[in-house]
């Protein structure tokens, strides 16, 4: 039997990362709600290691988008925090207007996500307006390329033309020029969704409540716009989405479970969609297109409404998706870790080293959280690598935090290496602690007594 040689490097080994994805137009509301369905906190088997959270129609009046340019918008500061104590860390966001999308991921996976790219198109008001349109962050992912996007389309039953025109405007602006990242739809990924408002074509009002009531949703998928409309375009074809076996999601009264007893009795639709897309592969000498890589799969786990939330008119939509990979980058750019016993009362010492295709820059920086933090810029503290470098031979780098820069607070912390040039954390130390002075002072009284 063979046996591995130690010498050579192995090969990266498979991974399954499980994503959450949720939708919801939350009408002007405040997040005053319990997020544990929402978020399946409850759900011990699913290990989730990402979190792709889009909401529309957030509030944007202008006192509000006035408070949210000063601090954290206040549906941003509830996920994270919700998810800052189960270890997870938002890494990117991007907001036009109502749109909000939020990226969080485990702690341990941050060394091996890179955010290239945050972007905005607004559709409204020929395009001038961000009320109606699409946001999106681009990311590489063990460095697979995926673009997530949410959108709000156009309303009502007789604008289905116009949601399919600023969906196709929505993708075609998913453009990177000057970047070195490819077009979208060469991306190995697409997460799409977001509240498409597509309708529910030909029957009466009746006729689709009744269906509802008496779960007989297979006869109101025929007419489902979005559906109908897949079966004709060809790109919208190749997004895909899981079954709809949830009652419609628009339109509620507000506080309640009652669809629209308003005097307009808006006929309840499916307007809240989650679709994926998977890059298709070129035959080996040929033009046509084949499946997905087989090193990289999707497979949908839930695609489910929640109907116990009544803040809004739209009941949100989560999907949890398994993505099995085998990683392009399996080793961090970056590898960090605290010299010695770090107290507060002295100059600390950290080593790092690069790989030898690092772009390293004057602006790079390393920062010190406390185990739990919110977002990159959650930092206690921070160094740029060049100003307080101490020595570098043979691949080692060493800097230093002054001691004034060092918390005096008890607790587990860890240390992130930011790269300025790739936008994203390129290395993390594992946990540690900093000894308070008391500490020391006992110590001493320890080694005197002896």
């Amino acid at each position: 039997m063979a046996t591995a040689n130690p010498l050579q490097p192995t090969e990266p080994r498979g991974r399954k990362l499980s994503i959450h994805v949720v939708t919801w137009n939350v009408a002007s509301a405040a997040p005053a709600l319990d997020p544990d369905n929402l978020l399946q906190l409850n759900n011990q088997n699913l290990n989730l290691d990402m979190y792709v959270i889009g909401l529309q129609e957030m509030d944007c009046g202008i006192m509000s988008l006035l408070a949210d340019t000063a601090s954290e918008d206040p549906w941003s500061s509830f996920f994270m925090d919700v998810l800052s104590p189960l270890s997870f860390v938002k890494v990117s966001s991007v907001r036009m207007q109502g749109l909000l999308l939020l990226v969080f991921v485990k702690c341990q996976h941050l060394p091996f996500i890179q955010i290239l790219s945050t972007k905005s198109t607004p559709t409204g008001l020929f395009g001038f307006w961000g009320n109606k349109g699409g946001v999106n962050i681009c990311l590489k992912l063990y460095g697979y390329y995926v673009s997530i996007v949410n959108c709000h389309l156009p309303p009502h039953m007789a604008n289905n033309d116009q949601r399919l025109e600023h969906f196709d405007r929505i993708l075609e602006m998913q453009n990177f020029e000057g970047l070195d990242i490819p077009t979208i739809l060469d991306h190995d990924l697409i997460v799409w969704f977001g509240d498409m408002n597509f309708r529910i074509e030909d029957f009466g009002l009746h006729f689709v409540r009744e269906s509802i009531k008496n779960q007989c949703y297979s006869d109101l998928w025929e007419k489902d716009q979005l559906s109908v409309a897949k079966r004709c375009d060809l790109l919208l074809r190749e997004f895909q989405e899981g079954p709809l076996l949830f009652p419609p999601t628009y339109k509620f009264d507000k506080n309640s479970d009652n669809y629209d007893t308003s005097e307009k009795k808006r006929k309840p639709a499916w307007t809240d969609r989650i679709l994926w897309r998977l890059k298709r592969q070129p035959h080996t000498g040929s033009c046509t297109l084949s499946l997905p890589a087989p090193h990289f799969s999707l497979s949908l786990r839930s695609y489910i409404s929640h109907m116990m939330y009544t803040i809004s008119d739209h009941k949100p939509v989560t999907g949890t998706f398994d993505l099995e990979l085998k990683p392009l980058v399996s080793v961090p750019l970056i590898t960090l870790m605290p010299e010695g016993l770090w107290t507060v009362e002295n100059d600390m010492l950290i080593s790092y080293t690069l790989t030898p295709d690092f772009p390293s820059s004057p602006w790079d920086w390393i920062g010190l959280y406390k185990v739990g933090l919110r977002h990159i810029n959650d930092y206690v503290s921070y160094v740029w690598v060049e100003d307080n470098q101490v020595s570098f031979s043979n691949g080692l780098n060493q800097v230093y935090i002054n001691v004034s820069d060092i918390p005096e607070t008890e607790g587990q912390f860890l240390l992130c290496y930011y790269s300025n040039s790739l936008r994203s954390v390129v290395g993390m130390s594992s946990p540690f602690k900093i000894q308070p002075s008391a500490f020391l002072e006992e110590d001493l009284m320890d080694e005197s007594q002896l």
